[in-house]
């Protein structure tokens, strides 16, 4: 399977070391070229930094950028998204107070994006609720990471799943894309906690059976 990342930094670094990983073709596309090409460097494998003015490659389109700059790329690529899956991976937290989630009750920064992609293409929320360095690790504390999925699309959802899996991490499908809202507020608990418990943005959400 082939993915493109849009976004050079940590997140993008995390989720791309995992694809990398899992044997699979990533393209790095950043605002800053350079950027991308040395992501794209240190990624290795089947990690390549295209043109940006290339046509997005990936079958799988995940958006490694902050909320709500999110949705202004996915307009930027509207015309490339047709058909494709797109991974939203945003936690929209209020960057004012810092004490809340900038999406309206009722609502999610996915549910917003499947709002403004084309007809056809399906949102699949993902990765919200893992950190960039564990990614990177693949794990903490000796336990593979689990990646929370939602969407509507049984078919999108199995494709990020493989791609979940094929990394050496655990999928786990918590149901369609409305669940989006309690992973965003599960993703905002997590970040909100790191320093009360000292946890260093090393901690993850492991669920057992």
């Amino acid at each position: 399977m082939k993915v493109t990342i849009i976004g050079a930094g940590n997140m993008g670094r995390g989720i791309g070391t995992r694809v990398v990983a899992g044997g699979h073709e990533v393209e790095i596309i950043d605002r800053d070229p350079a950027e991308a090409q040395a992501l794209a460097g240190e990624l290795g494998g089947a990690a390549t930094a295209p043109d940006p003015s290339a046509p997005l490659g990936g079958e799988v389109v995940v958006f490694a950028v902050y909320y709500p700059g999110i949705k202004d790329a996915v307009q930027q690529y509207a015309d490339q998204l047709a058909g494709k899956v797109v991974v939203d991976i945003t936690n929209p937290v209020n960057t004012d107070t810092w004490d809340s989630l900038a999406t309206e009750p009722g609502s999610s920064s996915a549910e917003e994006v499947q709002g403004v992609v084309p007809s056809g293409t399906s949102v699949v929320k993902a990765f919200n609720t893992t950190f960039a360095a564990t990614l990177v690790q693949g794990e903490v504390d000796d336990q593979r990471l689990d990646v929370l999925i939602a969407g509507d699309d049984e078919d999108a959802k199995r494709k990020v799943s493989q791609l979940v899996s094929d990394g050496g991490l655990r999928p786990l499908d918590v149901g369609p894309l409305r669940r989006a809202q309690q992973l965003e507020n599960l993703g905002f608990l997590h970040i909100a906690i790191q320093q009360p418990l000292n946890l260093g943005f090393g901690s993850a959400i492991k669920l057992h059976p």
